[in-house]
């Protein structure tokens, strides 16, 4: 009987903890076995262990958004933007982002004009590829594509 107590306390606390937590992505160790087999939880969820959700930069008016990360740094996480620093012969210039052409990290990116690492965007230069992670960096470099 005194088992099944501590049991369903150890669930409540766990209920708890994940109610608490559950905006964001939980990064820890996997429920699954190499097997294949349940693992089952020795603890609670640590707050090291949690992820965010991913920033979707939008093509639009710039707008940065600075959070703090792991050892008193900060990222800055571009929500939205509408410039581009596009790698050419010359050198690097700042051009205008007018929407993406393709997206190979989601086709449905491309409608909804979400920007990552990868995306062909249209610009006043011309078609471009981009290089940096703009939910990570907070710009958009690119480098022109033939």
């Amino acid at each position: 009987m005194r088992g099944r107590v501590n049991r369903r306390l150890r669930f409540e606390r766990f209920k708890c903890a994940l109610i608490l937590f559950s905006d964001m992505k939980f990064q820890g160790r996997s429920t699954r076995k190499r097997t294949g087999g349940r693992r089952r939880h020795a603890r609670n969820k640590r707050r090291h262990e949690l992820g965010e959700e991913p920033t979707e930069t939008q093509v639009g008016e710039s707008k940065l958004k600075f959070v703090d990360a792991r050892g008193g740094t900060e990222k800055i996480r571009a929500v939205a933007t509408d410039v581009a620093s596009v790698a050419t012969d010359d050198g690097t210039v700042a051009a205008e982002i007018e929407n993406v052409v393709e997206n190979p990290a989601n086709p449905n990116y491309v409608r909804r004009n979400i920007i990552t690492k990868g995306a062909v965007v249209e610009t006043s230069e011309g078609e471009a590829r981009v290089t940096s992670r703009p939910g990570q960096d907070g710009q958009v470099n690119a480098v022109l594509t033939e």
